[in-house]
């Protein structure tokens, strides 16, 4: 079965820098899985996948406008240190260069730390891989007609998606 709209797909992915270096990867883990033609995965990805069938193996490198978007200069705030999430440990403190997750109105959001206070942090709300260029190496795993409740949700169930 082909990836075309209505159809759930589910992979196994590594992606990676613009310099080849590995920065994520689910194997080891469930294959992630979504409903194509929904807006679930970067639209770069999704024109990839498309036409694809089970046990097809390919590199994609996107570029930002088709992945996480341009950076955005403007996308510096400071925040009270209680609305940061995702310490290691209760002890740790924030330092610059990590990573958080703050509750926004349109749901969680990674932020990137630039400068820890003790009641103030500054954090850049731009995606962190947000500008840059990236290659995803994609092995799809399967490809089955979405259900009729997965369409009405707007989003894959089971193994790899949404779990209500």
């Amino acid at each position: 079965m082909k990836i075309t709209d209505k159809t759930v797909v589910q992979f196994h992915y590594v992606l990676k820098n613009e310099a080849g270096e590995e920065i994520e990867s689910s194997h080891g883990s469930e294959p992630l899985a979504y409903l194509h033609g929904a807006n679930n995965t970067l639209a770069g990805l999704e024109k990839a996948l498309t036409d694809k069938e089970a046990g097809d193996k390919f590199s994609v490198t996107l570029q930002p406008d088709e992945a996480y978007g341009e950076r955005q200069e403007d996308l510096i705030q400071r925040v009270p240190v209680k609305h940061l999430q995702g310490l290691p440990s209760k002890n740790a403190k924030w330092k610059a260069g990590m990573i958080a997750v703050v509750h926004t109105e349109q749901g969680q959001r990674q932020v990137t730390v630039l400068k820890a206070g003790k009641f103030m942090i500054t954090v850049d709300i731009n995606p962190p891989l947000a500008g840059k260029i990236i290659t995803f190496d994609i092995d799809v795993v399967d490809v089955r007609a979405a259900t009729d409740e997965e369409v009405q949700h707007g989003h894959a169930h089971g193994v790899g998606g949404h779990h209500h």
